[in-house]
């Protein structure tokens, strides 16, 4: 089991890689990602894409993680990030 701040650095440490990548990723990934991200960092503001399609996907993507908790979100994230890099093509 890592500690908080393991937990948090680790979290950090997976949100600069997403950051620093400069290919595209894949839809269903970013919706993913999303949802684990404002489910970790407590931001809990409305999706403010111009398209209400896009809005309406990171709606049903926000309230698929809405029984996790805030430390379950960081890990989820984690593990989608280092899956996605461990298999890429």
């Amino acid at each position: 089991m890592t500690s908080k701040e393991d937990l948090d650095t680790e979290f950090l440490d997976a949100v600069e890689r997403v950051n620093a990548y400069t290919e595209p990723f894949p839809a269903d990934f970013l919706l993913r990602l999303y949802a684990y991200y404002k489910k970790a960092t407590n931001d809990y503001g409305r999706p403010s894409s111009r398209k209400p399609i896009i809005n309406a996907f990171k709606t049903n993507a926000l309230f698929q993680v809405q029984k996790i908790s805030q430390d379950e979100a960081k890990r989820e994230y984690i593990d989608l990030v280092n899956n996605y890099f461990l298999y890429r093509k």
